[in-house]
């Protein structure tokens, strides 16, 4: 699959989807939020997929919004297909949060503005010891975007967010691990392999119940203990009908790496 401002790269049963306009250290300009949002769509509806991997090329993960493209009139962010149709920045966010396969943000340098709130889209987050987090929209005259609002606060609590939203300030890469934007911090040289042995530990397991896992964890903040309780029970009830359920408890009693099919 080509695109002009996207690499669409597929291995084995990990899809990577990076970033690729260096020179503008990979700012959302031209069609690059389109182009996301095709990715995303392909990755999802690829049965072979398993992980989805977002990065960036060159020196940062994205810096958000092309200021040049906002300030001359000429940013196509806003831009749709049909009349009332969402903006390709919601598509992109909303394609990440629906899809069934685990998302990781590979964040290999900065992550401002949409950048950073792409990251926060993802299910988990491993960054380089040079990545910088930054919710800099104020100090550009603009409101947050790319979900921001609403994963932020989710992430590091109201308090924290209200601060890094308002004052704009950078985060390194040690204070994102504490305040817990990311999972874990790693040698930069190391960012590729260590993010791809992590998808790939996450591609090994059954992927009906990681697909089911990552829907119930979205609700922790809604559900109550009872109906956490009955998503458990209806989903094993689902689960013990599949094939990839007696394969994994043949390979635990056959002492064998299981071969699960998503089935």
């Amino acid at each position: 699959m080509s695109f002009e401002h996207v690499i669409y790269d597929v291995h084995e049963s990990v899809a990577v989807i990076t970033l690729n306009m260096p020179e503008r250290m990979n700012a959302f300009g031209g069609l690059m939020r389109q182009e996301i949002v095709q990715a995303l769509e392909t990755a999802a509806s690829t049965r072979d997929i398993r992980v989805v991997v977002i990065t960036g090329s060159g020196k940062a993960f994205c810096t958000g919004g092309d200021v040049n493209e906002f300030a001359s009139g000429t940013t196509k962010a806003l831009a749709t297909v049909v009349s009332n149709e969402r903006h390709a920045m919601c598509k992109a966010v909303l394609a990440i949060n629906t899809m069934e396969k685990p998302v990781i943000a590979s964040i290999n340098g900065v992550a401002a503005g949409g950048g950073c709130n792409l990251a926060l889209a993802c299910d988990i987050r491993i960054a380089s010891e040079r990545a910088r987090f930054s919710q800099i929209f104020t100090r550009r005259g603009v409101h947050p975007d790319w979900g921001g609002i609403y994963f932020l606060p989710r992430i590091v609590g109201y308090s924290k967010a209200c601060e890094l939203i308002f004052t704009a300030r950078t985060v390194d890469a040690a204070e994102a691990r504490e305040l817990g934007l990311v999972n874990t911090v790693v040698p930069h040289e190391e960012l590729t392999a260590r993010t791809m042995e992590l998808a790939r530990s996450i591609a090994d397991n059954a992927p009906l119940p990681i697909a089911f896992a990552k829907r119930g964890l979205q609700n922790f903040m809604k559900w109550d203990l009872p109906q956490a309780l009955d998503y458990e029970s209806y989903v094993l009830e689902v689960l013990m009908k599949s094939e990839d359920i007696v394969e994994g408890f043949a390979a635990f009693l056959e002492k064998r790496t299981p071969r699960f099919k998503g089935r």
